[in-house]
């Protein structure tokens, strides 16, 4: 499948994984400078400099649209912060090799696998693979753990020299195969959680989002408002009580109109999000739970990062208003 970029920036739970910019050249220069990254990485330069960051930066668009390799840094996204980086290139069998590193003062956090697995799904459901390899050192315990959290099994071993280091390694070579239909090897099961959500419209024909605050998962990232369905409430009884809890306004079942829905899943549950379109309230919205809102035109949606169950109603509103 051809590579075009098109689905990029990706969105996790935590993290925003996009194309790095020459901004980021310092910060990756400190990261990957750092001996315990050097060591597991022998196609980097050692040392490694700013301008070794600097042309890796230049080079990545290009190596993407040409060949197919996807190198991407990953972000927190609640403040913007680059954690790490991770990538997959393609290798001669027609599968996808992996591969990552996270900056020293971000691990123990969960990123690695967390980008990984995100990464992972890209190169199924985008790029058309059927299978990931991760190369691994024997003696970096840290990664095996890491692709053996998401689901990669060990299937051999490989003998690989690099020469810029004068190096030979025998590696583990893990494989992760894409799902199956109605199979999901990634993840264990998980409980489905039911939360409703709405597109209010104003006159002016804009939309309004918040972006979730500090302290919440996803922190940072813009969403429809909403919130979870509890036991005994219809969907429309829930986002009346919301919509007075997080905005201190009123409106009625009646002025909302079903839409469409998402269905994603997530890390530790599946999310059930029938989302509603209402034009008619009473009040002013005004943030009530640390939330920044933001009146939004249907073409302008795509320029804020959302979570990624949100993402796919984007074109679906932007097409109908």
């Amino acid at each position: 499948m051809a590579a075009t970029g098109a689905d990029l920036p990706l969105v996790s739970e935590r993290l925003i994984l996009r194309r790095p910019v020459p901004a980021d050249a310092p910060t990756i220069a400190e990261a990957v400078a750092e001996p315990d990254i050097l060591a597991f990485l022998p196609l980097l330069p050692d040392p490694y400099t700013l301008a070794d960051a600097e042309r890796w930066i230049a080079e990545t668009a290009e190596s993407f649209e040409r060949i197919g390799i996807c190198d991407l840094v990953a972000c927190r996204a609640s403040d913007g912060v680059l954690v790490g980086a991770v990538g997959f290139r393609p290798r001669s069998d027609g599968t996808a090799e992996t591969g990552y590193w996270i900056a020293k003062d971000h691990r123990g956090q969960g990123y690695a696998a967390e980008a990984t697995r995100r990464l992972a799904a890209y190169a199924f459901e985008r790029h058309g693979y059927r299978r990931i390899i991760a190369a691994v050192k024997s003696e970096n315990l840290a990664s095996r753990k890491v692709i053996a959290r998401i689901g990669f099994v060990r299937i051999g071993e490989e003998t690989r020299d690099y020469p810029s280091r004068g190096w030979r390694h025998e590696l583990e070579v893990y494989a992760l195969d894409a799902p199956e239909c109605g199979r999901d090897p990634v993840l264990p099961p998980v409980p489905t959680v039911l939360v409703s959500a709405v597109a209010l419209v104003d006159a002016d024909g804009r939309v309004l989002i918040a972006r979730r605050p500090p302290g919440k998962s996803m922190a940072g990232l813009w969403e429809f408002p909403g919130g979870k369905v509890h036991e005994g409430e219809t969907p429309e009884t829930a986002l009346v009580r919301e919509l007075r809890e997080e905005l201190g306004i009123d409106t009625a079942g009646s002025c909302l109109a079903p839409f469409t829905f998402a269905s994603h899943r997530y890390d530790r549950f599946h999310l059930l999000m029938p989302l509603y379109l209402c034009r008619r309230w009473e009040g002013t919205p005004t943030p009530r739970e640390g939330q920044e809102l933001a009146w939004v035109r249907p073409q302008r949606l795509g320029d804020y990062p959302m979570p990624p169950a949100d993402v796919p109603l984007v074109a679906m509103l932007r097409d109908f208003l």
